[in-house]
């Protein structure tokens, strides 16, 4: 057996849930002994539903990729209500927003981290990664800060029945906020269908919010929907963004974790 890696529990396991976010593919199914593994061995409260995590695991590996891609793309690329992106919930497409994502961007450079791919900084998955690196109490300052975030999106995500929900119920879980996503669910029953053509077209209407780019071309952040929707039209898949790697567990937990 490989020797168990150094990087604690807790770290592998937010790991693995931002790796479940992201969006599925080869190597999403490829990694799920590991990340079965670290969810398995991560100390998720009770609140925090390990058990349906696991068979939501289980679930994916007897999917079809190409039905789960599908789903991936309906339900986070088409609307905003569950977007991935974090600022959107709380600017839209004002330019704070765009400060926000420099100061964002910032954060991560102080850290030595540099993004890889053309993904926003606010994007969720690649946020709770940046998270995996860090120190408890950190962690914890920083989902504190998003807490109101993640319960909305937990909210709209279980009122779709959705199992992506099980991400961000699991990190409210480790601050002990998830009991916030209660707050949310009358205003969700409320709210107007964001996926229809006719909302997915005014996303393309709306104008370019912009910070550090210098032309359409150089990445200037249009509507942050239009612009992934726009990747995914010309068959351009965003890259997988990756920090710097953290050692893999090894391919089963070892002796007396449960």
């Amino acid at each position: 057996m490989t020797e168990p890696s150094s990087v604690p529990a807790l770290n592998l396991g937010i790991r693995a849930l931002a790796r479940l976010l992201d969006y599925p593919d080869a190597g999403l199914i490829d990694a799920l002994p590991e990340i079965r593994w670290a969810l398995t061995a991560m100390p998720l409260p009770q609140g925090g539903e390990k058990s349906a995590l696991l068979d939501w695991c289980d679930r994916l590996e007897r999917q079809d990729l190409l039905d789960l891609q599908s789903a991936y793309v309906a339900q986070f690329d088409r609307g905003r209500s569950t977007s991935l992106l974090l600022f959107e919930h709380v600017h839209g497409e004002s330019r704070d927003r765009g400060q926000a994502m420099v100061d964002l961007l910032a954060e991560y450079e102080t850290a030595g981290y540099h993004l890889d791919s053309r993904e926003l900084p606010d994007y969720l998955p690649l946020f709770i990664e940046y998270l995996s690196t860090l120190d408890p109490e950190r962690i914890a300052g920083w989902l504190g800060d998003i807490h109101h975030i993640l319960a909305l999106l937990t909210a709209r995500l279980q009122a779709k029945d959705n199992d992506y929900a099980r991400i961000p119920l699991a990190l409210l879980s480790l601050i002990g906020a998830e009991a916030e996503v209660e707050a949310h669910r009358d205003k969700v029953k409320e709210e107007p269908a964001d996926d229809t053509p006719a909302a997915i077209d005014a996303v393309w209407e709306e104008e370019a919010v912009r910070f550090s780019a210098e032309s359409d071309q150089d990445c200037s952040l249009q509507s942050a929907e239009g612009k992934r929707l726009a990747e995914r039209s010309h068959s351009v898949q965003p890259e997988t963004i990756r920090l710097p790697d953290i050692p893999s567990p090894p391919t089963s937990p070892p002796g007396g974790l449960s």
